[in-house]
């Protein structure tokens, strides 16, 4: 399981998949998120814009990433 560090939190989903290289844009990481190929926390998450805070994992394409605050 990656770490992520973030600076402030609550950020949004698709900016952590867009800033971690995980999608290379943010159109990208909303229709990965937007066809349901992305768990937060176990379940399956459609929300674009889901607020993200530290404890929170995210899991997609069989990778997993634990926030924390920096």
């Amino acid at each position: 399981m990656r770490e992520i560090g973030i600076s402030k939190e609550p950020i949004e989903l698709y900016n952590i998949l867009k800033f971690e290289g995980v999608a290379s844009s943010g159109g990208e990481a909303k229709s990965i998120i937007g066809n349901g190929q992305v768990l937060v926390n176990g379940l399956v998450e459609t929300r674009k814009r889901k607020k993200i805070v530290s404890g929170d994992i995210i899991e997609m394409m069989g990778e997993k990433f634990k926030i924390s605050l920096k």
